[in-house]
Formats: C-alpha cells, structure tokens, sequence
C-alpha cells in the first residue's frame, strides 16, 4: 500500500511578498485553482493510495486541516512542535504508520507539499516503476530530467541512463562550470521526492543515525490527539538533531546500491522564485506572465517585455520596461529585476530587523473559524473586515485595552456579551466594552461579513485573553 507523506512546514521567503510565515507558498493558489498543497493532494488522483499523511507546524494546522477538507481529502496530521527537517519527519511518519499496525508494509511516497508538476500521468508512472523495487526493500528516488545547468538544485548521479537505476551518489548544488557537466554527463536534478517502506526507512535511520531515531521514537510514544491532529512529544523532539534525509540516509546508503532512480519528465518546479514561477506559466507574445485573480481587468502593460506581474485588486501599468517581477499584495509590493528575485530573502531579513511584520503576516489573516482583513488602523483605533464561517465560533474572551463595535454587513451573528446572548442582523450593531466577557458566533448557512472597529490605548493581538476555544487555544 502506498502511503502519500506530504512535507508542509515550509516559509518559502523567496516567493515575498505573496509567502509568509504564517502564509507560506504552499496554502497559496499560484496559477492554479488549487492552492499548492491540494494540487499535491489531487496529484494522487487515479494512484493506488492510502489516507495520506501531512506533516506541518503549530501555525499552519488550521490552514493544512481547512484546504484538504475543501479537496475532501482525508487526512491524518502530524505536528511537529519545532522544525527538525526532512530525515526526523520522515521517522515520524514511518513510526505512525508501524504503530497503526497495518496488515501489509507501507510505502512511504513522501512529497513536498508546494512544487508544481504539470503532467500528472507522467508523475503516477515513475511512481510505478519505482514501486517493485521498493517493495523489495531498494529505497526509489525521483529525478528530475534537466533543463539547464542550474546551480540552484542538488543532482543525482546515476550508474547507467535507463528508466531504473542504481544512484551511485547524491551531489552538492554546484557552481556554473560544474552544473555543465552534469549536463552533459546525464545526471539529474534531486527532485527531495522519495519511495521508501516504513520498516525499511527505520532500519537504515537506525543504523546511520540513531540519535535521531531515538529522538522520533521517544516523541511518538509521547503523542496526543487533539482534535483533526496528532501532537508528538515535544520535549523529545526538540532534542532531535536538524538533518535532511539526504544526508542522514540517502547519502550513505547510495554507496551500497540500494538506492534506485527513475527519470522525471513532468514539468517540474520547485517554485523556489519568481522567476521559477515565470518560467511556467503561461505567456502573451512579448513574453509577459500574469496571475491573479480577474489580472487582465488589472493590468496595463505598454512596451512591456518578459516580465512577471501579479495582481489582484489594484491597478498595475507597466511602461517601456524587461525582464521585470511586479508583485502587488495589499500591503506591500516587490518590483526586481527578473535575475536577482534569488536574492528576495536579503529583503525578508531586511523587514525583520526594522522589526516590521510584513515577512509574517498578510493584510488577510486566517484563523480556524475565518479570516480577518486589517483595512485600517491609527493611533487608538483599528478597523477589521471579519469573515466568520458557517457554524464557526471566536474563542470566548476578553480584553484589557480596547473596546469593540461590530457592524453585520451580510448574515447574522449570535453575540454573546456579558450575561447576554442575542442575534445581530444585517444592518445593525453592538458594542463590547473593555473587559467585558464576550464571544461571537455565526448560527446560519452563509459566511458572515462584519466590520469591527476597536478602539483603545493597546490594539495588539496578544490582547486576546482566550478563556474557551472549541479549537484548543485557550
């Protein structure tokens, strides 16, 4: 049985200002109706497959539990209480599955949850190739056929240029003259996908790397389900060593012949920058790209060459310029030239220390029960558009500093403000005073829309006493 295990707990900075730390690119629809992380999913479309496995973070739980709901896609959720990198999640997942005591061994297809592949048959039939083998015991990798000499991938080296064969090393990204050669030599790009059997991934950890076999055995006999999730220890986990599965594993075991490759040919990326994401997509004549929601009805490009522009809301006009990246957020924009959006993560630690929150969070924030857009604030005030799902609830709270009006635009509310509990139309209003014990929740079948206005000495978020949370913040 093949068992999908997706890595989703990644920033992607260089994909700034759309990815962010707590919207990273893998929850983000990129070109695509489907955001990243349900197009991974819909790629298993048509394969022989179990319930997948997600691995992510503490901030990113609801956001993985909501998209694959939305790709009715069941699920089990694995967190990690800090990022320890590929090889520790790998056991985690491994370890899960062993503990379920299956009848039959699982292989483990561990994918990235934010790359693109634009053939999916061609995707499912590697996989295939792979699936003796590994079955067998052999480890199977996913190579990527080259389409340059990149220097910004790892590369596998192989023993003969057939559909399946031996790895005979996993190799470093190298500089220009070096990715040349590989060219020529046939290697292939390391795509980080990987077949595995779950008894087997254990063993070879075991022998090459047993602290962090210990580490992961120790935080999944630690774990606790809570609610769509399964927390491992963390104070185990936290002790595990940082290593990739490359090193920890594949490295070593490509020495024995044990680890077999079949080439990829599928329109792959790994979006890893705006360039990369200009590569493949769709372009007008002049070699312009354009993504967005409604981007036409957005943009005016005149005398505009092979140039990448997002947009989704604001107008954007381009005059007499090449090779641009124009990215339009309601909160920031990025303008570079197409050959160093490489180096876009200079401009996220940049952000950083100015102690600016635009690397974190969008202008929209999700929450478990919606979202919330920030449309304007000042001094002693702040305004909030508030999306408030069906049947979904706010935590029951209070604050020290600030007071609340809320206006319903569209739906109805059930507020619950002191002793009191009442419903809100459209049209009307409340208001909630500092200190007051409140809570808000939408009892109908259509989202709820309502404009929130604090007002207050302190508007920060951390003035959120929790008190109930049916979503285990409290």
């Amino acid at each position: 049985m093949i068992i999908p295990v997706i890595m989703a707990g990644g920033s992607g900075t260089r994909l700034w200002p759309m990815s962010r730390t707590a919207f990273p690119k893998q929850f983000l629809a990129l070109g695509n109706n489907l955001t990243m992380l349900q197009q991974t999913a819909a790629r298993l479309d048509g394969l022989s497959s179990g319930k997948p496995i997600v691995i992510t973070n503490e901030e990113h739980r609801f956001l993985v539990a909501e998209q694959m709901r939305q790709q009715k896609s069941d699920a089990d959720i694995l967190l990690e209480p800090v990022g320890r990198n590929t090889a520790p999640a790998i056991a985690l997942a491994a370890l899960h599955l062993l503990n379920a005591n299956t009848e039959e061994t699982p292989v483990m297809l561990v994918l990235a949850s934010d790359h693109v592949i634009q053939d999916d048959k061609a995707f499912q039939n590697s996989v295939m190739t792979l699936l003796p083998d590994v079955e067998a015991g052999k480890f199977g990798t996913l190579g990527i056929l080259p389409t340059e000499p990149a220097t910004g991938y790892g590369y596998i080296k192989r023993v003969a240029s057939d559909q399946l064969a031996c790895v005979e090393a996993f190799v470093e990204k190298p500089d220009a003259v070096t990715a040349q050669q590989y060219l020529e030599e046939e290697y292939l790009w390391n795509s980080g996908m990987f077949m595995i059997r779950a008894d087997r991934y254990l063993d070879e950890l075991k022998e090459y790397r047993p602290d962090i076999y210990l580490a992961c055995e120790a935080a999944m006999a630690d774990t606790a389900q809570d609610l769509d999730f399964i927390r491992v220890g963390k104070d185990a986990f936290e002790s595990c060593p940082d290593e990739s599965i490359d090193y920890a594993v594949m490295e070593p075991l490509s020495a024995t012949g044990n680890v077999v490759v079949t080439p990829l040919d599928a329109g792959w990326s790994d979006v890893g920058s705006w360039s990369a994401l200009w590569e493949i997509a769709e372009k007008c004549e002049d070699g312009n790209a354009l993504l967005g929601k409604n981007v036409h009805n957005h943009t005016i490009l005149k005398d505009t060459k092979n140039s990448f522009i997002f947009s989704e809301k604001r107008l954007v006009a381009t005059l007499g310029v090449e090779n641009l990246v124009v990215v339009d957020t309601p909160d920031a924009v990025l303008i570079a030239d197409k050959g160093k959006v490489q180096n876009v993560k200079d401009i996220v630690a940049d952000i950083k220390k100015q102690g600016r929150t635009e690397h974190h969070n969008h202008r929209e924030v999700y929450r478990p029960w919606g979202k919330y857009d920030s449309i304007d604030n000042g001094e002693r005030y702040q305004v909030k558009r508030i999306t408030v799902n069906p049947g979904a609830k706010l935590s029951v709270q209070m604050h020290h500093h600030r007071a609340e009006h809320w206006i319903v635009v569209s739906g109805t509310a059930s507020v619950t403000n002191g002793e009191e509990t009442y419903l809100v139309a459209e049209n009307e209003s409340t208001y909630i005073p500092i200190g007051q014990v409140h809570a808000l929740e939408n009892p109908g079948v259509i989202p709820l829309e309502m404009i929130e206005v604090q007002s207050g000495s302190y508007l920060g978020e951390d003035d959120i006493v929790r008190l109930k949370d049916k979503y285990g913040r409290a």
